[in-house]
């Protein structure tokens, strides 16, 4: 069986190889999932299809080829700890745009229970 670090790594691959279904099915039934105060997709969502929704299908409203890059899992327990970069095209003019994220993770089961987003909102709303 895949350790907690395993499985959010995982998912972050599929995530960048635009494996939706994958992402998803890495969730469990109840996922809660909250998006930082102040950032475009502001708000907690629970459930995969919320996810998918709320967050998954906006992300184009940040700009285009939205990715979550993680640089460093940190593991404990059933949290793992995801320090990495943003990264966006301006949906104007085209500039990238890069900004510091951290995404905190529970795992239960072996499946995702908890997702915490944690990024200076302000500047992922002046690059978008």
């Amino acid at each position: 069986m895949a350790t907690n670090k395993e499985i959010v790594d995982g998912v972050y691959a599929s995530f960048a190889m635009g494996d939706v279904p994958s992402v998803l099915g890495a969730m469990a039934e109840n996922i809660t999932w909250a998006e930082a105060d102040g950032f475009p997709l502001a708000g907690t969502y629970v459930g995969p299809q919320a996810v998918l929704e709320g967050v998954f299908m906006r992300l184009g409203e940040i700009g285009d080829e939205f990715a979550a890059v993680p640089e460093q899992l940190v593991a404990e327990g059933d949290t793992v700890v995801a320090l990495g970069n943003y990264s966006w095209k301006h949906k104007n003019s085209g500039a990238p745009a890069t900004v510091k994220m951290v995404h905190v993770w529970t795992v239960a089961d072996g499946k995702l229970a908890t997702f915490q987003q944690h990024v200076d909102t302000v500047r992922v709303r002046e690059l978008s």
